[in-house]
């Protein structure tokens, strides 16, 4: 064990705490008032979930590649392929929360016009989601690191 596979392992895991507090940051803006302030707060924190997503992804390929236990482990573990394919599942549903934060910060500054509450409430219960779904990672994580799901190879 080396240092740099304990960097990259804490780079991990707090990529994935950066998109946990992003998305509830999310939510909680979300059942707030509809405001100017809201929606540029939104736009702002949603980039920030982005490359808290991207720092998740870079991290979890060279800890397959390099600084895990192998790609072996990984690759003919099932519990691997289902948290990849919920993270992969929760960036796709976060493109609909991203358009529309863009759009309403565009709309905003542009006319001042804003979103309605039950808008804001729609994209509320989206986020919410993305958020439940992200919880199950550490989850599967933790039956992984003790060895459930290994196929062997």
């Amino acid at each position: 064990m080396n240092v740099w596979s304990a960097i990259v392992a804490s780079l991990h895991y707090l990529a994935i705490m950066g998109m946990a507090a992003t998305l509830a940051l999310e939510v909680m803006t979300l059942k707030g008032a509809v405001t100017q302030a809201a929606i540029t707060r939104l736009a702002r924190v949603d980039m920030f979930y982005g490359i808290s997503a991207l720092l998740v992804l870079a991290t979890g390929l060279a800890r397959v590649l390099w600084f895990g236990k192998g790609a072996d482990f990984y690759l003919h573990n099932v519990l691997f392929h289902i948290k990849l394919t919920i993270f992969l599942a929760v960036a796709l549903w976060s493109i609909l929360p991203t358009v529309r934060f863009i759009r309403w910060n565009a709309a905003a500054k542009a006319s001042g016009s804003l979103p309605t509450a039950a808008q804001f409430n729609s994209m509320r219960k989206v986020v919410f989601s993305e958020l439940h779904l992200l919880a199950l990672l550490p989850i599967l994580a933790a039956f992984m690191a003790r060895g459930f799901g290994f196929s062997g190879g």
